[in-house]
């Protein structure tokens, strides 16, 4: 069995609060699944990047990297610019194998919990 880390993948901001939600959701899993090696990357304006954050995980010998992108779709960065770092990453590391899985917002697990919330403000 492969060595397998996870990386939430989000936009990132200029403002330092905006990855506030995403550090809260790396927390729990993390709480949730302590073996599990799980880190937070960012697209842009924020640290670590996904190169920073693969960089990390293969030097501590991570064979399998999941990217789970934090967003509610799939919109141009994920549709082509987030290829094009995969390959990039994967001409650097062709010894792991990385994986790109959708869009965490179109999971329907998160789809059923927007709709739960949007209800609990009706009241």
């Amino acid at each position: 069995m492969s060595k397998t880390a996870l990386v939430l993948f989000a936009h990132g901001a200029r403002d330092p609060e905006w990855a506030s939600p995403m550090r809260r959701v790396c927390a729990a899993v993390r709480a949730q699944a302590p073996d599990l090696r799980v880190e937070l990357a960012f697209l842009e304006f924020m640290v670590p990047t996904l190169r920073d954050s693969v960089e990390s995980l293969v030097g501590d010998g991570f064979e399998r990297i999941v990217v789970l992108p934090m967003f509610i779709a799939q919109g141009g960065h994920l549709k082509r610019d987030v290829p094009l770092l995969l390959e990039e990453l994967r001409q650097l590391h062709p010894q792991t194998r990385f994986e790109l899985a959708s869009a965490v917002g179109e999971a329907e697990a998160v789809v059923q919990a927007m709709a739960a919330h949007v209800l609990a403000l009706a009241g």
